[in-house]
């Protein structure tokens, strides 16, 4: 019979709490289904098999680790809840006679069957899902259906792996509790209030700078490498000034109401005032977290769906020109046989040229000191991850080419120079550079040029200085000892081809198998490189897609997030202010001056998350377009069209959420008394 008892007891438990179990359940059934589903197609050789499926697994694959941090936190969080609501529960236990350990066995059961549940309907819900989703990965990369129906039993076993360690993790958390409660302190977990908190100004003062200095960052910092890693270090500051802010933020703000007479000394306000000023502490920590969850909803869907909208956009940033031809040297007799060979198979296919791009070029590094660039800095201990931001790529063009690409007219002494900065440069105001170990030039003007595509790959920013002719060019390899290590000629040719992709793909074959033929007789021909926006298409749409995907996904289950700590946070509340309206209505509190207390309750913080989560998007909007351009997207009204309608829509969803969570409470407030007065009269 005891042995029955324990899992009856648990079972009667979550029954007689499903109002804060069950959305526990769905939760964790939810969030099991995804990291499978994400598992399995980051896995399956069907999606692996499409054009561009290799690119779009490598994505997915970093959404399971994603989901897996997510999950910890997510779970211990909304369990913190239950805990909560069963310390009452599992306190008069005690008083029944039972010890620390049979509770301890009770939460063991209760944990085992909100775990077995989660896991189990989770893994089948993945199971049937994984399907759809193998379909919705067919169609965004253009494959052929299959009908297939299979397990990946690889991804089910490091999903209860996973979760089980997760689950288990919570029950020892929840067993610890227990022990280190007092019985009576669980009888009247419930009751026990917080004192009213003082405003504290330190703490409102750290998280306002905190604050300030990340917005400064998104604003400010303009260098490509420093955005990689000024980004995350952004997020944290804004993650920490956002929990201080909303914490001290909250408890000031109940102050300054209060002190309003007329505001303050209205019933409806004054009843709300009065109660959430014993629990603003938590109140502010919950706050904070639908904040922090709004933002990241909204930066993750705008960003990927940019990226997916734009992809046409970022290939051409990223290929200019249909076929680009590299040949790895600026002899005349390597460079006419590979115009040949791209003449035959153009020919062949019966395409022509269009808006060719053609110039020489000597490829270096070199990391700049104000209008010095040390090209030798690795060895010289001048590198650090710091000052890798001053690092750029340098390209030495002949002003002759110049001259024919944009259409001018320059002319240039030996010690002359023109340059031309992309993301960022040279100050206009030096009027030389200096090439360490090449020598000084003088800057005769500050010019444009045009992108060959190369820079929009990269993180670090290009700088092409134009000399007066190709011997320039030749002196500066041969002057520098360490040239042939970290000096590079090559001979760019670019091309649009009025055909289709798959023409391109057949061109940009016929070319590569000619040089492969060259490069087996002549070693000068093996570091020619191809590429063809016709082949490279499908690996772009295949990765954004693989992005798009992942983050409409992990938005939904931030969503779930937010939308269960908004409830939660209602329902915790609502049961904690029952008895005080209650109190209220026996002398004299009618129905309706508590459906505008609660609505004043509500009101007065609950759209705050969705008000700072709009201005924390708003100021991150600079560093995510500059994050975006990394990835060659450079259409700001696009990011600015989607991210706007990203938070009206939101923000839909965020009133209709709002309307739910405070029926819940207003229920939950009103149910004990008024259904006590109906029995009685």
């Amino acid at each position: 019979m005891k042995k029955r008892l324990y899992p009856r007891l648990a079972w009667q438990g979550i029954c007689k709490n499903g109002k804060i179990y069950f959305p526990y359940l769905a939760a964790g059934i939810f969030v099991v289904m995804v990291f499978y589903l994400i598992g399995f197609l980051s896995s399956d050789p069907v999606v692996r098999e499409m054009d561009g499926g290799e690119q779009m697994q490598i994505v997915l694959s970093l959404g399971t680790v994603v989901m897996g941090i997510f999950s910890v936190i997510f779970l211990f969080y909304t369990n913190s809840f239950l805990m909560k609501r069963r310390k009452k529960e599992l306190g008069l236990y005690h008083v029944l006679g039972m010890g620390r350990r049979n509770i301890g066995i009770v939460l063991i059961w209760e944990n085992l069957m909100t775990g077995g549940i989660s896991l189990g309907a989770g893994l089948l819900g993945g199971i049937l899902f994984s399907k759809v989703g193998q379909l919705a990965m067919i169609y965004l990369l253009e494959g052929e259906v299959n009908f297939s129906f299979s397990v990946n039993t690889e991804i089910l076993f490091l999903t209860l792996k996973v979760y089980g360690a997760i689950f288990f993790l919570i029950l020892v958390y929840g067993i610890l509790q227990i022990f280190r409660t007092k019985p009576l302190d669980l009888l009247k977990s419930e009751s026990l209030g917080e004192r009213p908190p003082k405003a504290n100004w330190l703490t409102a003062i750290l998280g306002t700078v905190l604050l300030a200095g990340a917005y400064f960052l998104s604003i400010t910092v303009k260098e490509p490498v420093a955005i990689v890693w000024l980004f995350f270090v952004a997020v944290i500051m804004v993650i920490g000034a956002t929990y201080l802010l909303f914490m001290a933020g909250s408890v000031t703000l109940c102050k300054i109401l209060k002190k309003n007479k007329k505001y303050y000394y209205k019933t409806n306000h004054f009843v709300s005032l009065s109660s959430m000023m014993f629990r603003m502490k938590r109140n502010g920590a919950g706050l904070a977290s639908i904040c922090i969850l709004s933002t990241m909803v909204l930066v993750m869907v705008s960003g990927t769906v940019s990226l997916f909208l734009g992809t046409e956009d970022s290939l051409r940033s990223r290929y200019p020109r249909n076929l680009v031809v590299n040949t790895p040297s600026l002899e005349e007799g390597v460079v006419s046989q590979v115009s040949q060979i791209v003449e035959g198979a153009l020919k062949k296919y019966g395409v022509q040229e269009e808006n060719v791009l053609h110039y020489r070029q000597l490829v270096m590094s070199g990391m700049v000191e104000e209008n010095q660039v040390i090209l030798d800095y690795a060895n010289k201990g001048k590198f650090s991850y710091t000052e890798y931001e001053n690092v750029r790529q340098i390209i030495v063009v002949p002003v002759e080419d110049y001259n024919r690409i944009m259409g001018t007219d320059e002319t240039l002494d030996r010690q002359e120079i023109l340059v031309c900065n992309t993301k960022s440069g040279f100050k206009e105001d030096y009027q030389e550079l200096t090439l360490e170990g090449l020598g000084t030039w003088k800057i005769k003007d500050q010019v444009d040029f045009v992108d060959n595509g190369v820079d929009a790959m990269q993180i670090i920013p290009t700088t092409y200085l134009f000399v007066s002719d190709v011997s320039v060019m030749v002196e500066m390899y041969q002057s520098y000892p360490k040239a042939g290590e970290t000096f590079e000629f090559w001979n760019y040719y670019g091309t649009d081809l009025d055909c289709s992709d798959e023409t391109q793909s057949l061109i940009a074959q016929e070319i590569s198998a000619g040089l492969q033929s060259l490069g087996e007789q002549d070693p000068a021909f093996s570091g020619t490189t191809v590429e063809c926006v016709g082949v490279e298409r499908m690996d772009f749409y295949s990765t954004y897609a693989g992005l798009f995907f992942l983050g409409i996904l992990l938005g939904i289950v931030f969503l779930l997030g937010m939308v269960l700590i908004m409830y939660y946070k209602q329902v915790s509340e609502g049961y904690e202010d029952q008895s005080r309206f209650e109190i209220l209505q026996k002398v004299g509190m009618t129905e309706r001056e508590i459906r505008k207390s609660v609505n004043s309750q509500v009101l007065t913080v609950f759209f705050m998350p969705l008000i700072w989560a709009g201005i924390h998007t708003a100021f991150a909007f600079p560093m995510i377009y500059r994050l975006l351009q990394l990835f060659s997207l450079h259409n700001m009204w696009l990011l600015i069209g989607i991210t706007g309608g990203c938070f009206l829509g939101f923000g839909l969803v965020y009133v209709l959420m709002y309307l739910l969570t405070s029926k819940s409470y207003y229920k939950i407030v009103r149910g004990g008394s008024f259904s006590s007065r109906r029995q009685r009269g």
